[in-house]
């Protein structure tokens, strides 16, 4: 029989830090990604699974009902046309407060970023984060030149592909590691529970509690 609620979650950082949440809710998943090639995990509750999903697709997933809750930054829900608050066909009740990091703008560390966008220099900007990257330098009134890069971002100052990037920053030390440094914040960023609105209305008695839960072990 199909699982009553499929939650959607990407494997690494959010999934760690969704697992203390779930088990304030009751449920825990029965098997680590990390150590399985299963994309549809058991939970202790036979009528909620897990499914494992790339981070950037988790808001499609609940969106089109291939699930019917998800956890994901809020980096991913501006990028998919979802800001805090709703929008794109989701439900976002809840700030779970977890995998927190920011946006932030960064460059080499003997370039000077002051100085060229005092200048009004038009900047080659790397990034995975084309709209936040966008709506950032046109609020600023600074003309760029977006590159989009999937990953190893740090690299392309650093061959002369950009000027600048924008990335998520935690601990800065891959950047320091790189020679690169944060010149500008542009939004602090934390994991979001995010909800199909048609799977609320239809299995309200079974996902409203759970909402309920996750708000109750996040304000502790």
């Amino acid at each position: 029989m199909t699982p009553g609620i499929t939650l959607a979650l990407s494997k690494g950082r959010i999934f760690d830090e969704t697992l203390p949440l779930l088990k304030a809710a009751g449920i825990e998943v029965l098997e680590d990604p990390e150590k399985s090639r299963k994309l549809i995990l058991a939970t202790s509750q036979p009528e909620v699974r897990v499914i494992i999903v790339r981070a950037t697709d988790v808001p499609t997933y609940v969106q089109y009902g291939g699930a019917d809750l998800g956890v994901t930054g809020l980096d991913t829900l501006i990028e998919h046309g979802a800001d805090w608050g709703g929008g794109a066909g989701l439900y976002q009740p809840l700030d779970l407060k977890i995998a927190k990091c920011r946006v932030s703008v960064a460059v080499r560390a003997e370039f000077d970023y002051a100085s060229a966008v005092r200048q009004g220099s038009r900047l080659r900007v790397a990034t995975k984060y084309v709209n936040i990257s966008r709506d950032f330098f046109a609020a600023k009134g600074v003309h760029v030149d977006l590159i989009k890069l999937y990953g190893s971002m740090e690299l392309a100052p650093l061959v002369g592909l950009a000027d600048a990037i924008v990335d998520l920053v935690d601990t800065g030390n891959t950047l320091r590691a790189n020679k690169l440094r944060v010149v500008e914040e542009i939004r602090p960023i934390s994991s979001r529970l995010i909800v199909n609105p048609a799977s609320l209305k239809l299995k309200r008695d079974a996902i409203a509690p759970l909402i309920e839960a996750f708000r109750r072990a996040v304000d502790g």
